[in-house]
């Protein structure tokens, strides 16, 4: 058998890197002579960058910048010939905040990231957004590159209460794409601050969206109501109001590394993340690996951390079978050795899909 192995990170055990490894260690113990593709993949968060340099190489350049309280952070920029990807969340990622101080957390990180593309050349920079701890709307990205305003751009959404004005600074000439999944506007009850403010410790939600209001007031309303302005805490906002396009995260790996080809020769398909739940059917990377499959009817199996959908669920979604690691390992191995707990679950998938052979 052809086996594609294109999983997702399980967010705080391992990434989507580890994960494939995981899976191919397990599967080979059963099939040794099956053919395994790995292609580890991501909707733009935690891994983008990691995912992409396994797939495509290039050159990964190591910046320190700001993280979300102004400490210094390591981070990198991978360039592949013209095009430079970037990862917010090593600049301002909810791992950094540990989920508190949302309020204070500031972008401006991401923006020294995304400059430090710009100065290297690149003619096209990719910016991954998700698993932000920030809420600022992105201002902290404008300043870095150049914005000023009436009250600081870089203390986070609590720093903005007041504004009334601000001068962005100049558009790049370099094409800008948002990689991202999350299509929330930027303010509003299915906005940054009302939808993904209390994960990152905002307590006072009403005042936190006020202040993302006066920017957009200030900056520009249109940019504000664009699908993906609320990504990242409104990263999303900041770098449209400077031109940028926006595509589905995946669907940047996926063109990036070739997957659909890829999925085309495989006889099954193999993905997962964390927990595949009711929120993996917002168009998370199991489920977009799935309708990937289902064009080329090829079976998808999800081997995930957590599994709490359904058998019927997860079929109308495309997934053929959905494996839990804590269901077989047990929650304390799964969380303690989770590289050979995912392994061991492939190797029992391995044998379901081997036996009649």
């Amino acid at each position: 058998m052809r086996i594609l192995v294109a999983p997702d990170k399980y967010a705080g055990t391992l990434s989507a890197v580890e994960a494939a490894e995981a899976i191919a260690t397990g599967w080979r113990r059963t099939a040794p002579g099956d053919e395994l593709d790995l292609a580890p993949v991501s909707d733009g968060g935690p891994g983008f960058l990691d995912a992409l340099h396994a797939g495509l190489g290039g050159e990964l350049i190591a910046v320190t910048v700001s993280g979300p309280f102004g400490e210094p952070v390591p981070a990198a920029v991978l360039r592949i010939g013209t095009t430079a990807y970037v990862e917010s969340a090593q600049a301002c990622g909810l791992h950094l905040t540990g989920g508190r101080r949302g309020e204070d957390a500031t972008t401006y990180g991401v923006g020294e990231l995304l400059r430090a593309a710009l100065d290297g050349g690149a003619r096209r920079v990719v910016v991954g957004l998700g698993g932000s701890g920030s809420n600022d709307g992105g201002a902290g990205l404008l300043a870095a590159l150049g914005a000023a305003a009436d009250v600081p751009l870089d203390q986070g959404v609590a720093g903005l209460r007041g504004l009334t004005r601000i001068t962005l600074p100049e558009r790049p000439a370099a094409e800008l794409v948002v990689a991202s999944d999350v299509d929330n506007p930027l303010t509003g009850l299915f906005g940054a601050t009302k939808v993904f403010g209390p994960q990152k410790g905002i307590a006072d939600l009403p005042a936190a969206d006020a202040a993302l209001e006066a920017l957009a007031a200030a900056a520009g309303r249109v940019a504000a109501v664009e699908k993906g302005a609320g990504a990242a805490g409104g990263l999303g906002y900041a770098l449209l109001l400077l031109g940028a396009t926006r595509r589905p995260g995946l669907g940047v790996i996926a063109d990036a590394v070739d997957l659909d080809d890829r999925l085309a020769r495989a006889d099954l398909v193999i993905t997962g993340e964390g927990a595949f739940d009711a929120s993996s059917r917002g168009g998370k990377v199991p489920v977009a690996v799935a309708e990937l499959a289902a064009r080329h009817a090829r079976p998808c199996v999800v081997l995930a951390g957590r599994v709490e959908i359904g058998v019927r669920e997860a079929r109308s979604l495309g997934v053929e079978a959905a494996y839990s690691v804590v269901d077989v390992a047990g929650e304390e191995r799964a969380l303690g050795d989770p590289h050979r707990a995912l392994a061991d679950l492939a190797e029992r998938v391995a044998r379901t899909w081997h036996v009649g052979e």
